[in-house]
């Protein structure tokens, strides 16, 4: 069965959790793809959504948003965290440069944030991790969809 879920929180420590939360059923089930793309508008929590699933993989990392590196490395156990901002992507060459691709090949979990701004390098097998502000009367609140998608090519 494929993952797909909604979830509510209230605070950025909650959206932490749920990151949390997806990272252990990623170590429980290793089927699960090891691509995570994020979606959301600016300041909607992406990078928390990330430090909750880094504090289960690379405990005590300090993860801060790649925007201006790009991508940011957190050694794991298991596996490695390879996380990306691609909000200052604009092209394939783009990605090519800084070995997007390549470390795909490095058995890590890439946790990509900004997605949406690049659909034509997403892999067919990923979680895609949507998070949305849902309530103007309480700033903090959340509504995040996880959702495993699996496309036919």
């Amino acid at each position: 069965m494929l993952l797909h879920e909604t979830i509510q929180t209230s605070d950025a420590g909650e959206t932490e959790a749920c990151g949390a939360r997806l990272a252990q059923r990623m170590l429980q089930n290793t089927a699960l793809p090891s691509f995570v793309a994020l979606y959301g508008d600016l300041g909607v929590g992406k990078t928390a959504f990330v430090r909750g699933f880094a504090s289960v993989f690379s405990p005590g990392a300090a993860v801060r948003s790649p925007t201006f590196s790009l991508v940011h490395e957190y050694r794991g156990n298991p596996r490695n965290l390879f996380h990306f901002d691609m909000y200052r992507i604009d092209s394939e060459e783009d990605l090519l440069s800084i070995g997007f691709y390549d470390y795909w090949e490095r058995n890590g979990i890439c946790l990509v944030e900004w997605s949406e701004k690049i659909p034509y390098a997403l892999p067919e097998e990923r979680i895609r991790v949507l998070i949305e502000k849902d309530d103007p009367s309480h700033p903090e609140s959340r509504r995040i969809t996880l959702e495993q998608i699996c496309e036919e090519v």
